[in-house]
């Protein structure tokens, strides 16, 4: 049986969900994660064959954490290199928070959850995430005129 990230290139979707006073929600992995347990991260998961990226997205959190999310945009695409020699390619949502008490509904996978602040993150952050984090901030300080703030 073929395994996505080790034998063939991996698709993945994950998502900045932003809710009340533009905070974002995090989840940090657990024991049972595929990867980088006790990191914290945007939320995300695999494609699965016959799926579009939208639609994987809103599953993964719905399935997850039983949130509805609106999509708002593309972060980006990302590369997802991670120890073992497994590959992935990663595109991030942005994406607003609809509907729904964020909840663990794997707690194996994930050990903790909560909104964060862009300027106060949790200090160990999943390989993914901070490639999300220095986009977001780069965009954060082209919009802002390279004047740190808003």
């Amino acid at each position: 049986m073929s395994r996505p990230g080790f034998d063939h290139i991996g698709v993945g979707v994950g998502i900045v969900i932003f809710g009340e006073g533009n905070r974002m929600f995090l989840a940090r992995r657990g024991p049972k994660a595929r990867n980088e347990p006790g990191t914290w991260e945007f939320p995300g998961g695999g494609v699965e064959l016959g799926e579009a990226l939208e639609s994987a997205i809103k599953r993964e959190i719905r399935e997850e954490y039983g949130m509805e999310v609106e999509l708002t945009g593309t972060l980006g695409a990302f590369d997802h290199f991670l120890p073992g020699a497994e590959h992935w390619v990663s595109i991030t949502y942005c994406g607003k928070h609809v509907r729904g008490e964020p909840v663990i509904r794997e707690p194996g996978k994930c050990t903790d959850i909560g909104w964060f602040d862009l300027w106060n993150l949790p200090k160990r952050l999943s390989e993914i995430t901070q490639k999300n984090v220095k986009e977001l901030l780069r965009r954060k300080s082209r919009k802002d005129g390279d004047s740190g703030h808003r």
